[in-house]
């Protein structure tokens, strides 16, 4: 039978419009038109960064490298005084702080650490520590002239352990409230590994917002009392204040403030202590640790 010259038309154009819709059907890659990523941008990289200099750059404003200078980075103030300090290879990035019964001192007060600009904050550190059996261990203060207790007290409970137990180490730092008292936190079950031949990571974060104090080791989160609540409980950078690595006033000739005795000036190793004015969020902070694994 002849096909009418009007049936092969309609049929071609049936043949055309299926093949058209097959073609349109197929599924686009890119629907959004999203600019091309070259893999060459992330090689070498950790969790996205290349180095711990690119995480929050913007929110870190303190910032210690202890590579052949005990100065502060971004504002380069140099300490007042210091003892028993020298600096050693082998640290996470460069060479690294090493105290033996030592300490720094800054009598200074810092810009940022101002009580207007200081509300929510994260310090980290890498320390190379063990526990001592009869003293504990002022990691950070940032200390009120003429009184024991600073506005931040970074303090490591190495009296709870003898030398021998590297297993476990007491973190208990505090901080001064609005309403005149302190407020802690304490890693009361978890704990980081440590050890003259180690360096462990610590940090702290604390959010003015909800009032969260944590305590972070070797990227988990170990603190046991986070929720230090708000009102008068909220942290308050008095003014004026100062900076001291390795101990507090009662360590530092002619700074004594009271008869306590209850810390000594530190022995241990410290390095790329970095201090921000917001809370990390928790990806950023496990990068810090990633990165500092890595020498980056």
């Amino acid at each position: 039978m002849l096909l009418s010259t009007s049936y092969k038309i309609s049929r071609t154009l049936v043949i055309a419009s299926i093949a058209l819709a097959a073609v349109s059907c197929k599924k686009d890659g890119n629907p959004n038109n999203l600019p091309a990523v070259s893999t060459a941008t992330y090689e070498g990289t950790i969790d996205g960064y290349k180095s711990s200099d690119e995480v929050y750059p913007d929110n870190l404003i303190a910032y210690w490298s202890f590579d052949d200078t005990k100065n502060e980075l971004k504002s380069a103030t140099a300490p007042t005084a210091s003892a028993n300090d020298t600096y050693v290879t082998g640290g996470v990035r460069g060479k690294a702080l090493n105290l033996a019964a030592g300490y720094l001192y800054y009598a200074t007060q810092f810009q940022a650490f101002k009580t207007a600009a200081l509300k929510s904050f994260t310090i980290s550190t890498w320390v190379k520590i063990l526990n001592n059996g009869s003293k504990r261990t002022m990691l950070f203060q940032l200390a009120r002239p003429g009184i024991f207790n600073g506005n931040i007290n970074f303090a490591l409970n190495t009296n709870s352990f003898p030398a021998t137990n590297t297993t476990t180490l007491r973190i208990q730092p505090t901080f001064m409230t609005v309403g005149g008292g302190t407020q802690d936190n304490l890693n009361n079950n978890l704990s980081p590994t440590i050890g003259m031949d180690k360096w462990t990571h610590i940090l702290l974060t604390y959010e003015t917002n909800t009032g969260v104090f944590d305590i972070w080791a070797d990227g988990i989160k170990v603190g046991g009392f986070p929720n230090r609540g708000v009102g008068n409980n909220l942290f308050n950078a008095y003014e004026p204040s100062e900076l001291i690595f390795g101990s507090n006033y009662n360590g530092i000739p002619g700074k004594t403030v009271s008869t306590d005795v209850s810390f000594a000036p530190m022995t241990g190793q410290i390095d790329e202590v970095r201090i921000y004015n917001r809370a990390l969020p928790d990806a950023q902070i496990k990068s810090l640790f990633n990165l500092g694994k890595a020498n980056k």
